[in-house]
């Protein structure tokens, strides 16, 4: 409806079979008791804004490189596996890191496993600039300021 402009009965009909099937899949999930027990609030600090700024830049940044490694045959695409320690303590900031690593072109979290991230490069030196700890330290900054994960009693 936002998207077309239109605001007729007919999509008034399907804005609210929507709502309905997701208040269905909210109940049937409730009632198989797969919903997680557990809250990460995520708190938007100064920090998480900035953080989100700078992973946009490197995005744009590795969507370049990646592009000009496809065009030009000169530039190596050698891919290369890393086994990466996370620094963060938590496990959202691992899951913040990892994904923030995949988000990146050229690069791909492939597992995490408690405080070690397998991660494919599409070239060793894309892998290298990843395994100098930037982002990892970007993160680890932005989970102690701000993230915080709190536990519900079951």
């Amino acid at each position: 409806m936002l998207l077309s402009g239109e605001f007729s009965l007919d999509h008034g009909l399907v804005l609210g079979l929507g709502i309905a099937s997701v208040i269905l899949v909210v109940l049937i999930a409730v009632r198989m008791d797969v919903v997680d027990h557990e809250g990460h609030p995520i708190q938007l600090t100064y920090r998480f804004i900035g953080y989100w700024l700078w992973l946009l830049v490197e995005i744009v940044k590795s969507s370049l490189d990646v592009t000009r490694r496809i065009w030009s045959p000169s530039l190596p695409i050698s891919p290369t596996m890393y086994i990466l320690k996370a620094g963060q303590p938590g496990e959202l900031g691992q899951v913040i890191y990892a994904n923030s690593i995949t988000l990146t072109p050229g690069t791909v979290t492939v597992r995490l496993d408690g405080g070690d991230i397998l991660v494919h490069a599409i070239a060793r030196e894309v892998g290298d600039a990843l395994a100098a700890g930037e982002m990892d330290r970007r993160v680890a900054r932005l989970e102690a300021s701000g993230i915080k994960v709190v536990e519900r009693a079951k």
